[in-house]
């Protein structure tokens, strides 16, 4: 992209050169609105993490991606799982290898030719996301919590110990002082609700934002561009036809707009059904039949939905809209 980056964070505070090592290599495509652009920058100038809710596939976790790829700054993704704990997400500490080390230590052997030093505490200590983010000097980081509600009911009010001034940890196992926070991160956590609501206290310090599904037709069809490889390198199959864009979008539409959906299908599986829709176009050029039967099924309401198994995600779903096999 070559227009002005959209989210307010000072150049003095961007990496030398405009892109840290660590940062998405990028290009992302993301189309953010205006109130979501919004709600990143209040997150920015406040220095509070941003909650985002919304419906599965619309973009929580790759906003925090294009976020980063913009401001050209380091992205470190936390993956929250069941076992997750607030302190994986700043350090780890291996024990057991540093047992096994001092045991090493006193066979035979050079010991400079050693990888680590069992004297040495911070040779066992691996950082995660949030600590990372900690050590770097000169700039900020974009740190991901994706799926936080996957973790313990505990978890969010424990990472308001780190998230909170002083912005500060500390390694128990190497007795070193804190290592505090140069730069406050840009924290940017997704929730599911798995589990219902976040724990007030938790909720009271972030930025909130809920990613609403652009229904509008001329929104969807951005984003699909914003999706589309250059058009300098069009990959075979993977082109899309502007009436086939046209004519899935409407049916796409059309389809969430029915009441009696178990889930309702989201942008992430609008973009993989529209990858199979391109494919099934190219497929069809290259047997020389013509590949506008596709668009002609497509506004037909009464033939079946193509690809079913890329938009129905339930049983109930899938039984009311896919046709049974013919015997």
């Amino acid at each position: 992209m070559t227009d002005e980056c959209p989210f307010d964070l000072p150049l003095e505070r961007r990496p030398p050169g405009g892109r840290h090592p660590d940062a998405p290599p990028g290009p992302v495509p993301y189309i953010a609105a205006d109130e979501l652009i919004e709600a990143v920058n209040l997150a920015i100038y406040l220095n509070r993490p941003l909650l985002l809710e919304g419906e599965a596939g619309s973009g929580k976790s790759q906003l925090a991606t294009y976020v980063a790829w913009r401001l050209g700054l380091p992205f470190y993704p936390w993956l929250v799982r069941s076992s997750s704990h607030a302190q994986d997400g700043l350090y780890g500490y291996d024990a057991i290898l540093r047992l096994h080390d001092v045991h090493v230590a006193q066979l035979p052997g050079d010991p400079t030719k050693r990888p680590r030093n069992p004297e040495r505490a911070l040779d066992y200590v691996t950082y995660g996301a949030l600590g990372r983010a900690f050590l770097l000097q000169d700039f900020p980081a974009v740190v991901l919590i994706d799926e936080i509600d996957k973790a313990d009911i505990d978890f969010p009010n424990d990472l308001l110990t780190v998230l909170d001034d002083p912005r500060e940890f500390s390694i128990r196992e190497a007795g070193l002082p804190a290592i505090k926070a140069h730069h406050p991160p840009l924290v940017i956590i997704t929730s599911n609700k798995e589990k219902g609501n976040l724990p007030a206290p938790f909720l009271r310090r972030c930025i909130y934002s809920y990613i609403q599904f652009p229904s509008d037709p001329d929104r969807l069809k951005a984003i699909i561009a914003a999706h589309q490889p250059a058009a300098s390198e069009p990959p075979a199959g993977e082109r899309l036809d502007a009436g086939l864009i046209d004519a899935a979008v409407e049916r796409f539409l059309a389809l969430r707009e029915r009441d009696d959906l178990f889930k309702k299908p989201g942008t992430s599986e609008l973009l993989d059904w529209l990858r199979a829709l391109a494919r099934a176009w190219a497929r069809l050029a290259a047997r020389a039949q013509d590949p506008s039967q596709l668009i002609a099924g497509l506004k037909d309401a009464g033939q079946p939905m193509p690809f079913p198994e890329l938009l129905f995600k339930q049983r109930a779903d899938w039984q009311r809209y896919v046709p049974a096999p013919a015997r």
